[in-house]
């Protein structure tokens, strides 16, 4: 079926959805065929031309074209499988296209085991044989920074034989199990109030005003979750244990080390971030929702309230014309350079927005490859929250645009860096939406919204964090009863949110629908890096704005091609600082500061 630009229209106006046909007309054309086939040769030239080669172009200044060979061929397996994906991503409980994605990945897993070798063989090169080939020629000095992370894996690669059974068995190992999550949270039902709903519409319930709708969609959740505990708690078994094989085949020593690798940040500066943001508990999260219990003239809060409007808040709805203007206005206000990257996402087919049955939940940018463009995918639903959710995303999609020019492998931003761009386009959009708001209720309902999204970005994905810590660790131990895994579940919550917040049956379930936890063990701390890191960068635009924006744009363009430390010194920022992670989380305990100041007003 050709994969055509169409739009969706509702009650938020004409919602647009994709148009991949920049990838390719459809999935049994001509072109996606080709592009499969001439994927493999290259991989088999590829191979031919440069197995057990390398030292040897490493020594004679050669080196640079087998890189760019590589990229070559990335870029073109890249658009491949990143076309499977979306069409998937559109409506996953559809078997032909889940059948077409498993297909791809299979064909792609089989011929990049071709090239498995390139990287292996690259870390066996000489230390001061690559360093003198590095500083003779400034195209492979470019590079430098990607060998120093290629370095990083050194201790913890296998042998050339084992590395391409580990690569081959993905297919039916974590890949396997990742699809079978998808699909299965894709294909749930909740019974709300005698209506059958998807994942996403349930969820979106939570957020209701109206407590009835909110208590009956928590419950529905939690029946649904929990008929279906076992399935999730095997899921989770089982690839907490396939991370435990390749880690201790590898030699990792902490549960998370690969994932600080792939994210090119240090333990000790993730263990910084962690101590800061769960010190900082009951200052931040205790501390607001004790607040909003009062506000809500309780004792305490029943967990369907924790992301409820308050009293006074604005529950109009924004049709999708009002959140683009919205979004590009601050953007633009800015600067207008980074609104005119960002404005062709909204008229060229880059953008899938309406919710749709078998569409994947939540929201996400995929970047595809740099020679074509990011595509973003949503769930839109007209809510204040939505907008800053089309901010965050647009943030990676422009980020993404922006650091193309590096290539295929130094476009590649790592994770903790990667969330900077969408978290400041959200407080970018924040701040305008605050800046406009004169009347003293909407501003405090607009500020305590602001709040809990920082909450849930810092707290409750540190909170992730130390879940999936728990988890992977007791698992060593043993096979997790699906009791286990919602004891270890209520427990970090209980720390997390402190007592203003009620555990009521059926929340114990809850976490088996973060679907991080499934596709990126570990992942979650990048938020909460983002967050915190965008709160001090936003710290220091508001002290001197000038020439900061062309220092940003700097940052994002360059992508993967750098480290974290060399991004943040032109602003005077350092990770490894204890302050760092306080200055960020001080942003937060401010504008707590200023609710509790104007909190009779909200009533």
């Amino acid at each position: 079926m050709t994969q055509t630009a169409q739009k969706s229209h509702n009650q938020f106006g004409t919602l647009p959805v994709w148009d991949l046909s920049d990838l390719y007309p459809g999935k049994d054309s001509p072109q996606f065929k080709a592009d499969l086939e001439k994927a493999k040769a290259d991989a088999a030239k590829f191979e031919a031309d440069y197995k057990g080669k390398l030292g040897e172009l490493t020594r004679s200044g050669k080196l640079v074209q087998a890189i760019k060979d590589s990229e070559k061929l990335g870029d073109l397996t890249g658009k491949i499988g990143s076309f499977s994906f979306l069409q998937y991503a559109q409506k996953s409980t559809d078997p032909d296209r889940a059948k077409f994605m498993g297909d791809t990945n299979e064909a792609l897993t089989n011929l990049s085991t071709r090239v498995l070798f390139f990287e292996l063989e690259l870390n066996r090169i000489e230390d001061a044989e690559l360093e003198k080939a590095l500083a003779a020629d400034p195209e492979l000095a470019r590079y430098r920074t990607w060998f120093a992370e290629l370095r990083k894996a050194k201790p913890y690669q296998l042998d050339d034989k084992l590395e391409e059974l580990f690569h081959d068995k993905s297919v039916t190992a974590y890949s396997a199990w990742n699809r079978l999550f998808d699909e299965t949270l894709a294909s749930l039902e909740f019974e709300v109030d005698g209506e059958t709903l998807n994942m996403e519409s349930t969820l979106h319930l939570l957020s209701e005003k109206d407590e009835n709708k909110r208590e009956s969609a928590f419950r529905a959740l939690g029946t649904t979750l929990k008929a279906n505990g076992r399935l999730f708690t095997h899921i989770t078994n089982v690839l907490a244990k396939d991370k435990e094989i390749s880690d201790r085949w590898r030699g990792y020593e902490d549960i998370a080390d690969s994932r600080h690798m792939a994210n090119s940040v240090e333990r000790e500066v993730v263990d910084a971030l962690q101590k800061a943001v769960t010190d900082a508990y009951p200052r931040l999260s205790h501390r607001y929702y004790a607040m909003k219990a009062r506000w809500f003239g309780k004792d305490k809060l029943n967990a369907w309230d924790r992301n409820a409007p308050l009293p006074t808040s604005d529950e109009r709805t924004w049709d999708w014309d009002s959140a683009v203007a919205t979004v590009l206005e601050a953007y633009g206000q800015f600067s207008p350079e980074l609104a005119e990257v960002a404005r062709p996402f909204f008229n060229s087919g880059w953008i899938d927005a309406p919710v749709g049955e078998g569409k994947l939940s939540g929201a996400f940018a995929h970047p595809t490859v740099p020679s074509a463009h990011p595509y973003l995918m949503l769930n839109y639903m007209g809510r204040s929250r939505d907008i800053m959710t089309l901010a965050h995303e647009l943030g990676h999609g422009v980020h993404q645009r922006l650091a193309a020019a590096q290539g295929p492998i130094l476009s590649n931003t790592p994770l903790t860096l990667a969330e900077t761009a969408s978290v400041f386009g959200e407080m970018l959009t924040f701040r305008s939406l605050l800046n406009k708001t004169t009347d003293p209720r909407q501003r405090f309902a607009l500020l305590s919204s602001k709040v809990e999204d920082m909450l849930n970005t810092v707290v409750r994905q540190i909170a992730f964090y130390t879940f999936e810590r728990r988890v992977h660790t007791a698992r060593r131990q043993g096979e997790l009863r699906h009791e286990e895994i919602n004891q270890i579940w209520l427990a970090v919550q209980k720390e997390s949110l402190g007592d203003a917040i009620i555990q009521n049956e059926g929340y114990e379930t809850f976490w088996a629908y973060i679907p991080h936890f499934i596709h990126s063990p570990f992942y979650v701390y990048a938020y909460a890096f983002g967050d915190c890191l965008v709160n001090s960068l936003y710290a220091q635009y508001e002290k001197a704005n000038e020439g900061f924006a062309e220092r940003y744009f700097e940052l994002l363009k360059a992508g993967g091609s750098k480290h974290h430390s060399e991004l943040l010194a032109p602003f005077g920022l350092d990770a490894k600082d204890p302050q760092f992670w306080s200055l960020g989380l001080s942003m937060i305990e401010g504008l707590i500061d200023e609710l509790e100041a104007s909190s009779p007003d909200a009533r």
